[in-house]
């Protein structure tokens, strides 16, 4: 019986986690909120959050609770099809994937992209810089940054390319959900770095420079793979 209660709660919160109702770095609800919605055991939650740890989708920082990460799911697919990466390897084969996808998106938005998405460019770094540490936030500012980014290219197969990949493609590694020194802002030093790119490939997209909005998105992906394997 016991098995059956704990197959059911780990169904359950793992279609939330797949289909985005609680978000990557967004903190699971509380272990007694679980045993008040489900009517279980603490044995059962406890085995419940066991499995989806190993299943890679939720990470547990001792004192703060249960995170959820970006769904690597064993056979689970995006809508368009493409695969989601599930190890180290796959997710530094997306960011070469990325590299070549995105620093044509930004040359060719440095040619193309009009004073409305520069704006809305600007409103994506604000997001980014006001999100601060809080990781689901910053992870959903970070994927609007790269979208709008593909949406000031002018060519639609760029921006279904980045919706097709979705959110996912932004890594939640548990390190991300791990305390960081921070400046006086409260922001860690890698938000830091990150919103340092981002605007870098706003300045040369602004300036209509696409030899440089493609440099410098190019180099972002590189520093995203740097951090990843760090």
């Amino acid at each position: 019986m016991k098995q059956n209660l704990a197959v059911s709660l780990v169904d359950s919160l793992r279609r939330r986690i797949v289909d985005g109702t609680i978000p990557s770095g967004e903190k699971l609800p509380s272990e007694s909120a679980l045993l008040a919605e489900f009517g279980v055991s603490r044995t059962v939650v406890r085995e419940a959050i066991s499995r989806l740890q190993a299943e890679g989708l939720v990470y547990t920082r001792r004192g703060s609770g249960s995170f959820a990460l970006t769904p690597p799911s064993a056979a689970e697919e995006t809508a368009g099809g493409l695969r989601r990466p599930r190890t180290l390897e796959e997710r530094g084969a997306l960011l070469a994937f990325r590299a070549g996808l995105e620093s044509e998106a930004a040359a060719l938005a440095a040619s193309n992209a009009t004073p409305g998405l520069i704006a809305a460019l600007d409103s994506a770094l604000a997001a980014f810089d006001a999100a601060g540490n809080h990781a689901a936030t910053a992870v959903s500012c970070d994927f609007a940054f790269h979208r709008t980014v593909a949406e000031a290219s002018g060519n639609f197969y760029f921006v279904d390319a980045v919706m097709m990949l979705g959110p996912a493609m932004i890594a939640m590694p548990p390190e991300r959900l791990e305390p960081a020194p921070a400046d006086d802002d409260g922001r860690s030093s890698r938000v830091q770095r990150v919103a340092a790119e981002h605007r870098a490939v706003r300045n040369a997209i602004a300036a209509g420079d696409a030899l440089t909005a493609s440099a410098a998105m190019r180099l972002h992906l590189a520093n995203s793979r740097s951090r990843l394997d760090a």
